[in-house]
Formats: C-alpha cells, structure tokens, sequence
C-alpha cells in the first residue's frame, strides 16, 4: 500500500513507464489528497499516460494513451506491473478514434476541416 501512497514513488513511476515505451514526456502533473489517494498525468507528445490510486483499496488504475507507431504501451504497462508489485493486473485494450474498417493503416494526419472528437465518461 506504502508505495500508493507516495507521491514521488507515483510520479517517478508514472514517467518511467513513459520514458520505457520511448515516448516524448511533455508536462507532468501530480496532486495528493487528504487523507490518502493521488492522481496525476503524464502529458507525451504522443498522448498521456494518468493515474488515480486508492491506496485503501489496495487499487490503481491507469489510463495509457498512445497514437502513432512508435510507442508501445504494453511495455510502459508491463513496467508499471513490475514497480508497483501488482499481484492481480487487469488490462483491458480499447482502440479509440478513427478506425479502419479494413484494419487498413490510417493516415496520421488528414486533411479537412472536419472536427472530431470523442468522450470518454
């Protein structure tokens, strides 16, 4: 429970799970409640990777954001597995935004004035 608790040990975590999936870290952003609990988040320039800890619980969850070929969000969640000591890990993959209906590559960036945007609540 301690290291749930630690805010260093949380912030230092959370951007060496970055930093192991090659992502870019661009602001980091941590707060500590009263009595116990964080949450924070990592801005990359590939997206984020936040973090909301109930330490009474014995619980983390944790959001890995990536776009693009390069990251590998496995390995930033595998890394955060090993540092937290998680006994009974749960990950669960969501493709979100744009997708192919072919499975066909998508291009990074597109050309159009169109807006889109989703909402996770």
């Amino acid at each position: 429970m301690s290291k749930l608790m630690d805010l260093q040990e949380v912030t230092n975590a959370m951007v060496g799970a970055a930093k192991e999936a090659k992502a870019t870290v661009v602001d980091v952003s941590f707060h500590e409640f009263n009595p116990f609990g964080i949450s924070g988040m990592v801005i990359i320039a590939e997206s984020h990777l936040s973090i909301h800890t109930w330490p009474e619980y014995r619980y983390a969850a944790v959001d890995i954001f990536t776009c693009g070929d390069v990251i590998d969000p496995d390995t930033a969640a595998n890394y955060l597995i090993r540092r937290f000591d998680s006994k009974n890990p749960s990950i669960v993959e969501m493709k979100r935004g744009l997708l192919s209906c072919d499975n066909v590559r998508l291009p990074h960036k597109v050309c159009s004035d169109d807006v889109r945007f989703a909402v996770n609540a």
